[in-house]
């Protein structure tokens, strides 16, 4: 403001008032004209200036936001504002990056305020870390990502997807090979917003409201909050999903090199839960399959008995401070609290059940009675967690040594609580059931964790900066301690302890201004996830638990090697070889539990694992405003042993992994010439096995969405509006999108020892239906 006055005089105070603050001239000077026609020609002119900086930086945007120039010695791809602007905003995180190389993202719902399916070289959602402004943005114990309630798309700067490595001084405990990190927009320098509305097929639709203080008189605080809330009917059978969502984020500069961020979350989402299929209740029903309406005695398939909620509120403070010449301090404290329920459909005898392995002979208040019993299985859930980072950077003309810790504390509580349903299918939440006093429950679940992980990283730049060395290593030291609480449960409480080293080293070579060369060889793990890897669990209608976790589960451990080249011109270019082995490899397979919607997770030890691929993608800047993108993998793997499955093996040796398809790749096309604005994107994902003895697979898929709008004529100089229409599946595809839970062998066979091994049934997320929104939005 001080340069704004020495230069333009006494014109500048109401110019500057009028960019900064949205005043305009004539409330200060209505009579003095001169005044007003400068202030207004240096408006214009300011303007018009702006403009010309928007459509430059526009040209130098990569492959319409969906590539950015990466300089780090690792595979990472990212998408920009400049995409996710153009997308339906009611799109998640998962699905924003679907057509990144190696991405596989299980679109399920145009609305979702649950866990998406998403896969990464062939790693799943729960080995992959994510990460939201430097907190841990999964599940602490089960690793399920909730993205979809972290924040806004509109607030959303950035996500970027390190596809074969990750950052050691992240916050993760559960990476092995990849990282999905995302950075929010950071508060405006001028006061102002941005309002958008939007509808569309399925009644999708959602509002939301952001106003930024912009530079709070001459304090260095700028700040904004945001307001959501969307909401849409299932696509496919009865009911409906709903969000409220709100962003803050508040950004104090003290000096130069010094800056801290306040950022706050609030999440509040309820659905009804979608109903996985078998490939044989695919096949019969396709996309029908779901829950069902209207209520029938007994039909524990009623939708409104099956609906999760979510209430998630977290917040951080992100602190950067420059401590002399060469010292540099990081530190980032955190704490989030989420909670549930989550309720299903079950079916209790009134005699003769079980409480863990504890036999009731009447449900309280059921004496005398010998039936099956309706209810709504209720499971309140709680965790907390909070942590903090810190690094202090040391800096000179050629080297940086960085020492980082992480710590973290987190306990999770959850149970089963059962209600009667009434003849109409209500249900009041009042009394659970209890047996001789006991609650009638098949787990109870109580798990705490705390974590330390200290290291350093030494990075070396030589012969002019074009050759770059960077050597990490970490240690983590881990106390997790799992308790079930129900009668009989054997284990009943584990409480291991672990010490984990990780080495990283990293090289590149900057051949020209526009080529590098770079490698990687890195290592990481995964704790055990969830509670079914450490006690069991159980129905009510036999002692046998649901699922027995396998005996003394090691963390995973992750070694992998990267070797890639990167041009960045008009047209780049980004090409990465790979290879990983994972040990102590432990797969998530998912079922029903028999008599009920409750799906159960069980732990399969699968031994050791091995992958090789090649992943490519080649942006172009815009040319005549049309800019274009290419993104494509190959991925080979192999098992390494024969899987453990009851009281045999079956022959897993050399069999390829579940949820690894060969080839995936995605095409994209983006037009913006300032006034009209538009982006297509097609996806291709080959076919995929779905157990580990490859007897059962589900079919390759294309899939396209397109979307097109306009910038709207201005109101006066304040007010910017634009439309776009967002269309989704184009062609309405009916598809399976990904893998809910793995099994181990699709049809009954003999054992290697000659035993009989079961069939398992795996679980399917089927793709989202063609969906079209048109979204009305203005910045102010």
């Amino acid at each position: 403001m001080q340069r704004l006055i020495k230069r333009y005089g006494r014109f500048s105070l109401y110019t500057a008032s009028a960019l900064c603050f949205g005043f305009p001239a004539w409330a200060e000077q209505k009579n003095d004209a001169v005044t007003q026609r400068g202030a207004t020609q240096k408006n214009v002119a300011q303007e018009k200036r702006l403009e010309r900086i928007s459509i430059h930086e526009k040209r130098r945007v990569v492959g319409g936001g969906l590539m950015k120039t990466q300089t780090a010695p690792r595979a990472i791809s990212e998408v920009t504002q400049d995409y996710i602007a153009k997308q339906a905003p009611t799109l998640s995180p998962t699905s924003l990056i679907a057509s990144l190389p190696g991405v596989q993202a299980g679109n399920e719902s145009p609305l979702s305020t649950q866990a998406e399916t998403l896969h990464i070289r062939g790693l799943d959602q729960t080995q992959i870390g994510f990460v939201f402004e430097g907190i841990p943005a999964a599940d602490v114990f089960s690793y399920a990502p909730w993205n979809a309630a972290m924040v806004d798309n509109e607030n959303l700067a950035s996500i970027s997807v390190t596809q074969g490595s990750i950052d050691l001084a992240s916050p993760l405990y559960n990476a092995d090979g990849a990282q999905v990190t995302m950075k929010a927009l950071r508060p405006a320098d001028k006061a102002g917003g941005t309002l958008s509305l939007g509808g569309g097929t399925h009644s999708l639709q959602k509002g939301f409201l952001r106003l930024n203080t912009g530079e709070i008189g001459h304090s260095d605080v700028r700040a904004y909050a945001s307001f959501s809330h969307s909401s849409a009917n299932l696509w496919r059978g009865p009911g409906d999903v709903s969000r409220y969502h709100v962003d803050a984020n508040l950004e104090k500069r003290w000096s130069k090199g010094n800056v801290s961020d306040v950022i706050f979350g609030y999440n509040q989402g309820r659905q009804t839960i979608y109903r996985y299929p078998n490939l044989a209740q695919w096949q019969q029903y396709g996309t029908s399959f779901n829950y069902t309406a209207p209520y029938t005695p007994g039909g524990y398939a009623y939708y409104k008995l099956n609906e999760r909620f979510t209430n998630v509120a977290f917040g951080t403070i992100r602190n950067d401070f420059r401590l002399g010449d060469h010292w540099f301090l990081h530190v980032t404290p955190y704490g989030i609290s989420q909670m549930g329920p989550n309720n299903y459909g079950m079916a209790v005898p009134t005699a003769n059940g079980y409480i863990g392995t504890q036999r009731y002979d009447y449900l309280d208040g059921y004496q005398g009675q010998n039936r099956t019993l309706l209810v709504q299985s209720v499971h309140p859930w709680e965790q907390r967690s909070s942590g903090v980072t810190a690094s202090l950077d040391w800096k000179t003309r050629h080297n940086t040594i960085t020492f980082f810790y992480f710590y973290s504390y987190a306990d999770h509580q959850e149970r089963q609580d059962r209600f009667v349903v009434g003849d109409d299918g209500s249900v009041t939440w009042k009394n659970p059931l209890t047996a001789n006093g006991r609650l009638v429950t098949g787990y109870d679940i109580s798990q705490t964790q705390q974590l330390n992980a200290l290291g350093f990283d030494d990075k070396l730049s030589l012969w002019g900066d074009r050759l770059t060395l960077d050597a990490g290593f970490k240690a983590t030291m881990v106390s997790r301690m799992t308790s079930q609480g129900v009668p009989g449960a054997i284990p009943f409480k584990v409480a291991p302890n672990n010490f984990i080293p990780t080495p990283q080293f990293l090289a590149s070579y900057r051949i020209t201004s526009k080529d590098q060369v770079y490698m990687n060889a890195s290592t990481a793990y995964r704790l055990p996830a969830g509670y079914s890897a450490y006690v069991p669990s159980f129905g009510n209608t036999s002692p046998n638990p649901t699922s027995i976790p396998p005996n003394n589960l090691q963390p995973e451990y992750f070694i992998g090697e990267e070797l890639g080249y990167r041009h960045n011109a008009r047209v780049s270019v980004s090409i990465a070889g790979f290879h990983y082995n994972l040990t102590n490899h432990q797969i998530s397979s998912l079922a029903y539990q028999p008599g009920s919607t409750i799906l159960v997770s069980s732990q399969i030890a699968a031994g050791g694992e091995e992958a090789w691929g090649i992943q490519a993608e080649l942006a172009t800047r815009p040319w005549h405003h049309l800019s274009a993108y290419l993104s494509g993998q190959y991925l080979h793997t192999r098992l390494g042993n024969n899987v453990s499955t009851g009281n045999d093996h079956v022959p897993t040796t050399g069999k390829s992994a579940p949820g690894a398809p060969k080839y995936t790749g995605a095409i994209g096309l983006t037009f913006d010439d300032s006034v009209w604005f538009g982006n297509f994107n097609l996806r291709y994902q080959d076919s995929q096995f779905s157990t580990l003895m490859n007897d059962q697979s589900i079919p390759a898929f294309v899939t396209a969405d397109l979307s097109m709008g306009r910038k709207l004529p201005s109101f006066g100089t304040r007010v910017h509006p634009r439309a776009m229409l967002s269309l989704t599946n184009l062609g309405g595809a009916n598809y399976l999108s990904g893998l809910g839970g793995f099994g181990i062998t699709a049809q009954p066979r003999t054992g290697i020892f000659g035993n009989k091994v079961g069939a398992s049934s795996p679980v399917f997320v089927v793709g989202s239906a063609f969906t079209a929104m048109a979204t009305l939005a203005a910045d102010f």
